[in-house]
């Protein structure tokens, strides 16, 4: 039978252009762009903020140093500071720790979140930590927020349950993008991290959230003459010879195995303070907010996200380092305090859930150990120019064995720096990290996390296999299209075909699919009405439905 065109063109491959501009023009990239809007709006202001907060806190311990009489009234403060916020942390759990972990399980809807109120509490609990002088950095919860940015566009602009899982994501990434101006690994985050998807759509969607928010973030900061550039551009990255390699795989080794210990601590230091009860807990908070104020006073560089941190450890090629002391002890001796006590500080605010950033903390101990071990390696008879992107490297590499996401531990390592040449010796940075916490056999730390998030909060078991029946009408998204090109709920299958003599066949990919057909689709959710309504906008949905 013809098809009816229109001067050659086909009505029906017209009208599912339509459709599909409608599903993926609309719903993706315009609602993209809006959650980029907002979310580059909200994060930039947040990381000014922060940025003061890291300013403010430092010439407060200044003066605390100069004026000794006054530092138990810091300590007064911090330990009020740490009740109120371990008691906000009760009431609203999905700010707990980076939020990271929480905004990776509303993305792939593990389980449902109010949006503003989990972005408003963030905000001003991590910011709070930043000014009261805290190891705290920006990252982590900036990731968290945009993810609230992307929902809550979803639901203002009333889009269907995937499309606003898909702005979760988007915003978290948008979010990611604009602390540290990295929108490649913004977007891999996405992929890698948050949705453990490379799909198109997913793609699309975090590439449109990403680039409007960093436009947005480029416009504020510069009316307001903020600088605008990679977050480590002091790092010079020089070709390696082959002794070269044999130092990076030496030092990827040490750091891994370090963040392997890392690793284990936290989940030692969380039974610990699962023990803590007075206060009904809240107490706990008291320790990590205790010590940060202890250790903030016998140095700078023990406070903040790390940033200024990994700067002074930077040599510009050089292979010198110095201008770092502590207590007026040797560059080394000062090194390992600062390492030492920046691993404690985030292996208690990660055990406690201390709502902060510690993304670039962390980052700033692998920093920390590959500065340490690259001095050490000099005195060994290494080239010193090696040292700065053996520093970088370690931070990669740190983050990637307790991460487990090597794609994303990989691009960060040249877009932080803004140093895009000679990708091979990270690569063997990240290859040894990824077969390190194989060996270990480490649970991604981020998903640990999450695990006993949903454990603790009671979201276990809400999760149930959901197996719905659905007609393919005509003229809609699927009538014609390949199960392969059809952006299904994620962790979802079409499982059989049935026509409509009855027949029932076992689909594949390259399946096409006909108006008048049956899916059976099965797939683990909460809800199975938000499956059935995301359903409904690819094969149609009738009046009486």
């Amino acid at each position: 039978m013809m098809r009816c065109t229109v001067k050659g063109i086909d009505k029906k491959k017209l009208s599912r252009a339509w459709l599909a501009f409608k599903f993926y023009g609309i719903n993706v990239v315009f609602v993209s762009f809006i959650t980029g809007l907002f979310a580059g709006v909200v994060i930039t202001f947040y990381t000014i903020c922060t940025s003061y907060g890291e300013q403010y806190s430092r010439q407060l311990y200044d003066l605390l140093r100069q004026n000794p009489a006054f530092i138990p009234l810091l300590f007064v403060g911090l330990f009020a500071g740490a009740l109120a916020i371990g008691t906000l942390v009760k009431f609203v759990p999905m700010i707990r720790g980076s939020g990271i972990p929480q905004i990776e399980g509303a993305c792939r809807g593990k389980f449902p979140f109010n949006w503003y109120v989990t972005l408003c509490s963030m905000f001003a609990a991590s910011l709070a930590c930043v000014f009261l002088g805290l190891a705290a950095g920006s990252e982590g919860p900036s990731i968290e927020m945009g993810g609230c940015v992307g929902e809550g566009t979803g639901r203002i602009l009333r889009r269907p349950y995937m499309i606003r899982r898909l702005q979760i994501a988007g915003g978290a990434s948008a979010g990611f993008a604009v602390a540290f101006n990295a929108p490649v690994t913004g977007m891999i985050f996405a992929l890698e991290e948050a949705f453990k998807s490379f799909s198109p759509v997913v793609f699309v969607s975090a590439s449109v959230s990403v680039i409007t928010a960093l436009a947005v973030r480029t416009g504020i900061r510069a009316a307001f003459g903020f600088e605008i550039g990679s977050a480590f551009e002091g790092f010079v990255f020089t070709p390696l010879g082959w002794d070269g390699y044999l130092f990076v795989a030496l030092a990827a080794l040490i750091v891994a195995l370090a963040a392997v210990a890392f690793y284990y601590s936290v989940q030692g230091a969380k039974k610990l303070f699962k023990k803590i009860t007075f206060f009904k807990g809240v107490g706990k908070f008291t320790i990590p907010f205790v010590l940060s104020g202890a250790f903030g006073l016998i140095t700078v560089y023990a406070m903040g996200g790390g940033h200024n941190f990994i700067h002074a450890i930077s040599t510009g090629g050089t292979g010198n380092f110095q201008g770092l002391s502590v207590l007026g002890a040797g560059f080394l001796v000062s090194l390992l305090i600062i390492v030492v006590l920046r691993y404690i500080l985030m292996t208690l605010y990660m055990a406690c859930g201390v709502p902060c950033g510690v993304f670039i903390p962390m980052l700033a101990v692998g920093a920390g150990l590959g500065a340490l071990l690259s001095a050490l390696f000099v005195q060994a008879g290494m080239d010193g120019a090696y040292c700065d992107y053996i520093i970088i490297i370690c931070m990669s590499v740190f983050f990637t064995t307790f991460v487990r996401a090597p794609i994303t531990g990989l691009f960060m390592v040249f877009e932080l720096t803004g140093q895009f040449a000679n990708p091979l010796p990270a690569l063997l940075g990240v290859v040894i990290a990824s077969l390190v916490a194989e060996v270990c056999r480490l649970e991604p730390g981020y998903e640990n996390n999450l695990h006993a998030f949903i454990r603790d909060e009671g979201f276990a078991g809400r999760e149930k296999t959901v197996r719905v029946s659905v007609a393919v009408r005509p003229g809609s998204l699927a009538d014609g299209g390949k199960i392969n090109k059809i952006i299904w709920p994620s962790n979802g299958l079409v499982v059989a075909v049935r026509g409509e003599d009855g027949s029932s066949i076992i689909p594949s990919g390259g399946t096409k699919l006909q108006a008048g057909q049956v899916l059976d689709f099965e797939c683990t959710a909460v809800d199975e009405q938000e499956v059935l309504d995301y359903l409904y906008t690819i094969v149609g949905k009738q009046r009486n439905e």
